[in-house]
């Protein structure tokens, strides 16, 4: 595979997060993966927190993210997002969605 044959990176939006280590471990794999981390507010912990940045490691310098007041100003600033809703508490499982050149 060329370099520009690469996919558009993903991008992961946390609708208020309240586990830091687990902020930290997403920021981690979007450091990996090139993809870009969404955060919307209210935020259950702080981005200064230790525990969080201890969960992410040092990556946090290496991955691109974005903190939004709440989720409107998140569909506002990305007009016409494609977006996969993940919950513990869906019918169907990530699997099962129709995923498209680019998701």
């Amino acid at each position: 595979m060329e370099l520009n044959d690469r996919p558009e990176p993903m991008n992961i939006v946390l609708v208020e997060p309240e586990i830091p280590q687990n902020t930290g471990n997403i920021a981690r794999t979007c450091a990996a993966t090139g993809s870009k981390l969404h955060l919307i507010r209210p935020l259950g912990f702080s981005l200064s927190d230790r525990y969080l940045k201890r969960a992410g490691l040092d990556y946090w310098s290496m991955m691109s993210y974005t903190v939004y007041d709440n989720l409107d100003e998140f569909f506002a600033q990305n007009p016409g997002a494609r977006c996969h809703y993940l919950s513990t508490k869906a019918a169907r499982a990530y699997r099962e969605a129709v995923y498209r050149p680019g998701d």
